[in-house]
């Protein structure tokens, strides 16, 4: 009986290890606490990805992605974002088009991203009562007087095309030695953005003695643009302004060494249009060649290299407005810590966002000599630029850096 009781705890001693030991196999096997989720901070990117300006803004792609890796993995100093929290580009493609622009907005309204970043002048002008009524800010590429006065809900970071050709033409005149008053005109795309200093930057052109030409117009990758070269020739033009992005005046300039007016009049555009990769294409003609930059060459900017470079180590078409994106992008991270700080992750939306731009002042967080500073009255973000000449096949500055007077349009 003895032996049998002792048995029978022996028995249940070994159905009680059994036991146990399937439970922490089930609670091995069995899904532990669930993660916390990933903090992930969507950004509406909205861009011509397809179309005549898709070669410009593809490299934005590349840039904002080389970015934003290097940011995560080398870290800037005095940049951060809070902890468990990263951004996501969403990129969508309006193709140029306006309408498909507003489309892919409404698609990313629908996702609830608290900002966007717009590269298409025509949807953010069309925009800007929306980003107000949805109260979603807008980060934009290039910026015109109607996008910028009065301000609202669009941010950007340099003066105006309108304000930046008043610096140009300061220049011009301050440089001309002719007995009669020098002649200039504009060629650019009949778009927003082609368009965008015709009227207030010609006024400005006009009060200080130049005369003015009509605006030529051609499309955004012209095949041929001779005539309107030639009207502008005959019309008196000493200097030609290209007012689109370096693949579109490329054909332009072209068109004007093979009609020998780059050996009679001066040519230049804006900022965008003076890239290495006009310069290289261009040679002997495309020197002398000039724009209003807001930011430095970027031979000027060592950190180009170290955060605008690829995983296999190529620094991907950066001459146009690489500059420009290590204060752009920095200054979208910057405001989205804010944002989330003051309000937390929860409860980010738009107008936090907004909050937090309006209180960057002095920003500059890779020592390339601009800051960016947001007023109620001004969203420009910096208002100084200098004059770029192309002089041996580089880009080099030929006046100091020089503050764009305000030029809101009577229209």
């Amino acid at each position: 009986m003895r032996n049998r009781t002792v048995k029978g705890k022996r028995v249940g001693i070994a159905i009680l290890a059994i036991a146990l030991a399937a439970l922490l196999l089930f609670t091995a096997c069995a899904p532990g606490p669930p993660a916390e989720k990933e903090k992930v901070v969507e950004i509406g990117m909205i861009a011509p990805l397809t179309g005549g300006a898709a070669s410009s803004f593809q490299v934005a792609v590349k840039q904002w992605d080389n970015y934003l890796r290097n940011f995560e993995e080398k870290g800037v100093p005095g940049l951060s974002l809070p902890p468990g929290v990263t951004i996501e580009p969403i990129w969508l493609d309006d193709a140029g088009e306006l309408a498909r622009g507003i489309s892919v907005y409404n698609r990313l309204l629908e996702r609830g991203v608290p900002m966007v970043v717009v590269g298409w002048i025509s949807t953010l002008e069309t925009l800007k009562p929306r980003f107000e009524k949805d109260q979603v800010p807008a980060i934009a590429w290039g910026v015109t007087d109607a996008m910028m006065y009065p301000p609202g809900w669009i941010y950007g970071f340099y003066p105006t095309e309108s304000e930046r050709f008043a610096i140009l033409c300061d220049w011009i005149m301050e440089n001309w030695r002719g007995e009669r008053p020098p002649g200039s005109g504009f060629i650019g795309p009949d778009l927003a953005w082609g368009r965008a200093c015709e009227v207030t930057g010609a006024e400005y052109a006009r009060s200080i003695g130049i005369e003015m030409l009509p605006m030529e117009l051609v499309p955004v990758v012209s095949l041929d643009s001779s005539v309107q070269l030639l009207r502008l020739a005959d019309g008196g033009a000493d200097f030609i302004y290209i007012t689109t992005y370096w693949s579109s005046a490329l054909p332009i300039m072209r068109d004007a060494e093979r009609l020998g007016l780059t050996e009679k009049i001066r040519f230049g555009g804006y900022e965008n249009s003076q890239a290495i990769e006009l310069i290289e294409a261009l040679g002997p003609a495309g020197e002398g060649y000039f724009a209003t930059r807001a930011y430095p060459w970027y031979k000027e900017v060592p950190a180009l290299a170290d955060m605008l470079v690829s995983r296999d180590g190529r620094l991907d078409a950066v001459t146009a407005d690489g500059a420009l994106n290590l204060l752009l992008l920095p200054t979208t991270i910057e405001a989205i810590r804010r944002a989330v700080e003051e309000v937390g992750y929860e409860n980010l939306d738009g107008r936090a966002v907004k909050e937090a731009l309006d209180s960057i002042k002095d920003f500059d967080p890779h020592g390339i000599g601009k800051t960016i500073t947001y007023t109620p009255e001004d969203h420009r973000g910096s208002a100084t630029v200098r004059i770029y000449e192309v002089q041996g096949g580089e880009a080099v500055p030929v006046t100091d850096w020089r503050e764009a007077p305000m030029l809101v349009s009577k229209e």
